[in-house]
């Protein structure tokens, strides 16, 4: 780009630094999820907890390979937002995907609709689908599992009203890929319900603080995303809010066999 004359200059450099800082929203989302926030919350009392950690974190990891294993295909709609609010200037987009998972690891997607700023749309949410095909490959697969090998566990608390143990997780090293924070994990189906955490490795300069919150939804057998919300604090004074919405599930259980499994609205907010 040639530059003529000194506004053009200005303008350019912003463009630069804008596309550097929205870059880094997409490396927060594995699976991928702010301790500040959550930590103010009041814990549960453990003394209540009818299992101990090593249990849950055992029927946990069992559970959750039990289910890979019997998801033979899945189809979902999701509708990504991104809202971004500081300097240069304030962007926003969204983009509706219909994503689609063979099993044992292949993802495929297909863009539906778009709107807003190509920025984002180009350099956001077409990253986010590529890391996520990346994810799935083995080598990355087997690094980001919520497993001991990848994962320290401490018993945060129990609430029997909702059957739910906390768990506060530790990654055992450091990547985009992986968070540390709390999870919820149901005490009948040993699957994490919800999710508040950060990324273990800041995945800019750029940005100062992060917080990612992830809810499920119990469908069918499975218990699969319903909405994400991902906060980004820029150094500069900005502030980027990515949500992600999941929708009209179709399920393939190899318990169940055809026809496919429905659920529509599973992101709409409960």
């Amino acid at each position: 780009m040639a530059v003529h004359t000194g506004k053009v200059k200005i303008s350019f450099v912003a463009e630069r630094v804008l596309r550097r800082i929205v870059l880094a929203v997409f490396l927060l989302m594995w699976p991928v999820l702010g301790i500040n926030v959550a930590a103010q919350d009041a814990a549960p009392a453990i003394s209540t907890a009818p299992l101990p950690l090593d249990t849950v974190v055992d029927n946990l990891v069992r559970k959750n390979e039990e289910r890979s294993r019997n998801l033979l295909h899945s189809r979902a709609t999701r509708v990504y937002h991104l809202s971004y609010r500081g300097f240069p200037g304030d962007r926003e987009a969204e983009m509706t995907v219909e994503a689609v998972y063979d099993s044992p690891a292949t993802k495929t997607f297909k863009i539906t609709s778009e709107s807003g700023s190509k920025i984002i749309l180009e350099r956001v949410f077409r990253k986010l689908l590529e890391g996520e095909q990346e994810e799935e490959l083995p080598e990355m697969n087997s690094r980001t599992q919520l497993n001991r090998d990848n994962y320290e566990f401490a018993l945060g608390g129990y609430d029997s009203s909702s059957n739910e143990y906390e768990l506060a997780v530790t990654p055992k090293s450091k990547s985009k890929y992986v968070y540390r924070g709390r999870i919820w994990v149901d005490g009948a189906d040993f699957a994490v319900t919800r999710i508040e955490a950060e990324p273990a490795k800041n995945p800019s300069f750029w940005t100062k603080r992060s917080e990612i919150r992830q809810r499920y939804v119990k469908i069918a057998n499975f218990w699969l995303p319903a909405r994400n919300e991902s906060t980004s604090y820029i150094r500069l004074g900005g502030r980027a809010v990515l949500t992600i919405d999941y929708k009209n599930y179709q399920l393939y259980d190899a318990q169940q066999g055809p026809p496919l499994v429905s659920e529509n609205g599973a992101g709409s907010d409960q």
